[in-house]
């Protein structure tokens, strides 16, 4: 990385980032020339090889263990890349799981575990970071939503909800932040190849695109790394970028 990137010398923690569009944007913003935390619950395995595959293009990066839903573990996370890394530059709120069914069979265990990750996750890990980021009067937030946030879907009731919880905590946290150098924005992902996606019946999606495609991991981190990383990002707060292939518009 050349002293030229415009992430170098700051570190990046994204959660979730040990596979599917997590893994694409470790690998993006280390290409900025960030040092990037590799947050996984549990794929210690593959955190490490996404780790591997960043320290083999000549990037930085480490791995570290925490469940973000849980508050405990996410304050020893932030602790661990202060004390590792000295700053936290850039939050990208990446983890997430789906747990789908109509709403009348939903079981309560599986709306909970939906919000506590992809919602609560969110409001910790990014209370965890304000701190640091006011006293170094600069940051980076990117939340991954969905578009599913944004239009609900059938038999998602709970995945919708976090998603468009995500967006109105986008909004909000924007502007408590703005006037410290701290932009927050959201990037929503519409129906991206990943192994959250392969069960779903791909033609009757794709009738709904435009674009007539999946997307890839690969084109939502070129958002998420232009909304971190770019010098031309920083007048750019409280946004939610679609990347969806024109499925949602207007």
């Amino acid at each position: 990385m050349t002293a030229t990137a415009p992430l170098a010398g700051r570190t990046a923690l994204v959660t979730g980032a040990s596979r599917g569009i997590g893994r694409a944007v470790a690998l993006e913003l280390a290409s900025s020339g960030a040092t990037v935390v590799v947050n996984y619950a549990s794929s210690a395995a593959a955190a490490e090889a996404v780790v591997a595959e960043i320290a083999a293009a000549g990037g930085q990066a480490y791995a570290l263990q925490a469940d973000v839903s849980q508050e405990e573990q996410v304050d020893g996370l932030v602790t661990a890349v202060l004390e590792r890394s000295g700053s936290i530059d850039v939050l990208i709120n990446n983890a997430g799981i789906t747990r789908d069914g109509l709403l009348m069979r939903l079981k309560t265990e599986d709306w909970r575990a939906v919000l506590d990750l992809n919602l609560t996750g969110v409001f910790l890990c990014t209370r965890a970071v304000t701190r640091p980021m006011l006293k170094q009067k600069r940051g980076r937030i990117v939340n991954i939503t969905s578009v599913v946030g944004l239009t609900g879907n059938a038999g998602q009731t709970n995945y919708a909800a976090a998603k468009a919880g995500v967006v109105g905590f986008t909004l909000s946290t924007a502007r408590e932040l703005a006037s410290r150098g701290i932009t927050v924005n959201a990037v929503a992902p519409g129906f991206i190849a990943t192994d959250m996606t392969s069960h779903l019946n791909a033609e009757g999606l794709l009738n709904a695109i435009p674009l007539g495609r999946y997307g890839e991991p690969a084109e939502v981190a070129g958002a998420v790394r232009f909304l971190a990383a770019d010098p031309a990002a920083a007048y750019i707060t409280g946004q939610v970028l679609q990347v969806d292939g024109g499925m949602v518009m207007g």
